[in-house]
């Protein structure tokens, strides 16, 4: 499961949807989570920072319209600098 697809079969859409970003620098996620979502409206909060504090992790969830808009953000997320990896 590359997209972050859930086993269990099908989804009504629209549906609320939460992705996991992890990345080194919590300000710049939450500032590519702005400039990819834009007007949409969503939530975003801390869930937690590795031991060291190298690495940050945020839980980002919205309101997907459809699978192809949740494989979209899904994809923007995932190739912004500022998110190493996405869940």
């Amino acid at each position: 499961m590359t997209d972050g697809e859930k086993e269990s079969g099908d989804l009504e859409y629209p549906c609320r949807w939460v992705y996991k970003i992890i990345g080194p620098d919590r300000d710049e996620m939450e500032r590519a989570v702005a400039g990819i979502i834009r007007d949409r409206g969503y939530r975003i909060a801390h869930s937690r920072s590795s031991e060291t504090g190298k690495f940050h992790c945020l839980n980002v969830e919205l309101s997907v319209e459809s699978k192809e808009h949740r494989k979209d953000v899904y994809e923007h997320l995932r190739t912004h600098p500022a998110v190493k990896i996405v869940l």
